[in-house]
C-alpha cells in the first residue's frame, strides 16, 4: 500500500477547509442566566472558530471578561459561567487568522470609556482599511497610547477598533459608533456593550450574516439562527447591513450608520455556515442540495455510486444523487473528533495521513466507480490524498465533483484562503488539475449555476474569491500588505 509521507502529511494539515474568521453572540435578557445562554450560543458557532473563545458578562455596574484558548466546551466549566453574573452578555469564538495565536489576541477585547465605564467588543470579519484608522487614532487627542500593532493587548484589528470606540466615547457608546462606523472598510459583523446596553452592528455589505432573536424576556443577536435555536429564541430578522441596532431597558431601537450595499459572501452558502442555519431566507441545507442538482446537470458522469466528503459535501451530493439517478451511499466516515492537534503522531500514524479524519468503507466502494462531491478545492492537497486512498481501498474510478467554481483569489473579508500563488486554480486549466489529482475527472460547477442555486441575484453577492471581482476596492499595494500581515480575518 501506497503510504503518505511526511511532506504528505504536512501539505494535508497546511490544506485545512475554508474557514470563517470568528463567531459572534450577544444577549440582553434580564432574570435569565446569560452566561449560560452565551455558553450555548457559542456553541452552536463553534464550527465558525475553534482556536479561542470568550465571553464578556455585564451585572449594570461592571463587566467582567473570561476568555482563554480551545474550544467552547475547554475554556468554560460550570463554576465559571456561575461565577459570571449580569443581564447581558456577548461572546466570541475565533480563529487566528488575524495575528498570533496566543491569549491576548483571544475575544470579546476590553477597554476603558471616557465615563470611567467599560466596552467590551466581539467582531467577525476583517478590516482593510486599518492604516487609515490608525493615523485617523493618531490625530485624537486622547491621552492614550497610539494601539501599534506590536504593542497592543491584542495584535487584530479588532483591538484598533476598540480602541477608536474608546476614544470617541465621551457622549456615550452609540454616539461613538456612529462616528466610528461610518469610516470602517471591509467585513464586519460586531456584537459589543458598555454596562447597559447591548449593540450590534453589521457592515454596508453585509458580506457575513448576523441574525436578531427574541427570546420571552430579551433579545439575541449571533452570527447564525442555528444560535438562536439552541438558546430558544425566535428569529426576528436579520441586522440589515449598515445598521446599528441597541438594546437596553428602554427596548430595541435602530439606526442607520450607512446606505446598504448588499453583497453577501457566497461561501456561506457553499461550506461556511451551518446547514440547518437561515440566510437571506433560505435554509442553508436546501440550497447547498440545489447547488448539487445544478452541478450534476453541468457535469454528468456514468458511475455507480455518489459518496461526499464529510461532511461538508453531504447535501450536494445528495442533491448531485437525486438529479443523476445514481445512488447516493456512506463511502467515507469522518472522526468528528480530530481537530488542530498539538501531540505529533508516531511515524506510522503521520505515514497514514488522511485517515487520521477519514476512512473509506471498503465494502462500499471495491469495486464502484464513484462521484466524490467536495464543496470546495483550495491546494489540492486534500483530494490529492483522498483519491489516493479511494484507489487502494478498491474504487474502480474516482470521479470528483466540486460544489463551487475554481477558488482563484484570495479572500480580504474573513475567510482565510491561501494567497493566490498558493491556490491550485489560477493558471491551470480543469483537466491539469484532473491529473494533478490523480482523478479519471474532474467537474466544478460553474459560477452562473452556484449563484442561480442560492436564488440571490450575483449583484447581491459577493463572489470574489471565485472572479475578483470584490465588493470593496482594496489597491494591489493594500492587496499584499493583508496578505503578508495574514489579514485574513478578525
Amino acid at each position: 500500500m501506497a503510504l503518505v509521507d511526511d511532506t504528505d502529511l504536512a501539505a494535508l494539515e497546511a490544506d485545512h477547509p475554508p474557514r470563517d474568521a470568528c463567531g459572534v453572540f450577544g444577549v440582553w435578557a434580564p432574570d435569565e442566566e446569560v452566561s449560560k445562554l452565551t455558553y450555548f450560543g457559542l456553541y452552536a458557532l463553534q464550527h465558525r472558530g475553534q482556536e479561542s473563545a470568550g465571553m464578556a458578562v455585564s451585572n449594570g455596574e461592571r463587566i467582567m471578561v473570561f476568555k482563554d484558548m480551545g474550544l467552547v466546551s475547554q475554556v468554560f466549566d460550570e463554576p465559571a459561567l456561575n461565577s459570571l453574573k449580569g443581564h447581558l452578555a456577548i461572546g466570541h469564538c475565533r480563529y487566528s487568522t488575524t495575528g498570533a495565536s496566543t491569549w491576548g489576541n483571544a475575544q470579546p477585547t476590553f477597554r476603558a470609556t471616557a465615563d470611567a465605564g467599560g466596552l467590551a467588543l466581539g467582531h467577525n470579519g476583517n478590516l482593510t482599511n486599518t492604516d487609515e484608522l490608525e493615523a485617523w487614532y493618531a490625530e485624537q487627542d486622547t491621552g492614550q497610547v497610539i494601539p501599534r500593532k506590536d504593542r497592543m493587548d491584542s495584535t487584530s484589528d479588532t483591538a484598533l477598533l476598540t480602541a477608536l470606540l474608546s476614544a470617541f466615547s465621551a457622549d456615550g457608546l452609540e454616539a461613538a459608533a456612529m462616528t466610528v462606523l461610518p469610516r470602517l472598510r471591509g467585513a464586519f459583523c460586531l456584537c459589543f456593550c458598555d454596562e447597559n446596553t447591548l449593540f450590534a452592528a453589521r457592515d454596508p455589505q453585509g458580506i457575513h450574516p448576523l441574525v436578531l432573536g427574541r427570546l420571552e424576556r430579551g433579545w439575541v443577536v449571533a452570527s447564525e439562527t442555528a444560535a438562536l435555536d439552541i438558546t430558544g429564541a425566535t428569529f426576528i430578522r436579520e441586522i440589515e447591513p449598515g445598521e446599528l441596532v441597541m438594546i437596553d431597558a428602554d427596548g430595541l431601537r435602530s439606526r442607520r450608520f450607512t446606505e446598504p450595499e448588499p453583497r453577501g459572501c457566497v461561501f456561506e452558502y457553499v461550506y461556511l455556515a451551518r446547514p440547518d442555519s437561515l440566510i437571506s431566507g433560505r435554509r442553508v441545507h436546501s440550497v447547498r442540495k440545489e447547488i448539487g442538482r445544478t452541478l450534476a446537470m453541468e457535469a454528468p458522469v456514468d458511475a455507480d455510486l455518489v459518496i461526499p466528503t464529510p461532511e461538508s459535501g453531504t447535501p450536494s451530493a445528495i442533491g448531485y444523487a437525486e438529479a443523476s439517478g445514481i445512488p447516493y451511499g456512506q463511502g467515507l466516515v469522518k472522526n468528528s473528533y480530530v481537530g488542530r492537534t498539538f501531540i505529533q503522531p508516531s511515524q506510522t500514524i503521520r505515514q497514514l495521513g488522511i485517515r487520521l479524519k477519514l476512512n473509506p468503507i471498503r465494502d462500499v466502494i471495491e469495486g464502484r466507480r464513484l462521484v466524490v462531491v467536495d464543496d470546495s478545492i483550495v491546494r489540492g492537497n486534500t483530494q490529492r490524498a483522498l483519491v489516493r486512498m479511494l484507489r487502494e481501498a478498491g474504487a474502480a474510478e474516482v470521479h470528483v465533483r466540486i460544489a463551487s467554481p475554481p477558488v482563484e483569489w484570495p479572500c480580504y473579508f474573513g475567510i482565510d484562503f491561501a494567497t493566490r500563488a498558493e491556490l491550485i486554480a489560477p493558471g491551470l486549466e480543469v483537466e491539469e488539475i484532473c491529473r494533478s489529482l490523480g482523478a479519471d475527472s474532474l467537474g466544478y460547477i460553474s459560477l452562473a449555476g452556484l449563484v442561480a442555486s442560492t436564488g440571490i441575484a450575483k449583484r447581491k453577492l459577493c463572489t470574489a474569491c471565485f472572479d475578483g471581482e470584490y465588493p470593496v476596492s482594496i489597491t494591489p499595494a493594500r492587496a499584499l500588505q493583508l496578505e503578508l500581515e495574514g489579514k485574513v480575518g478578525c
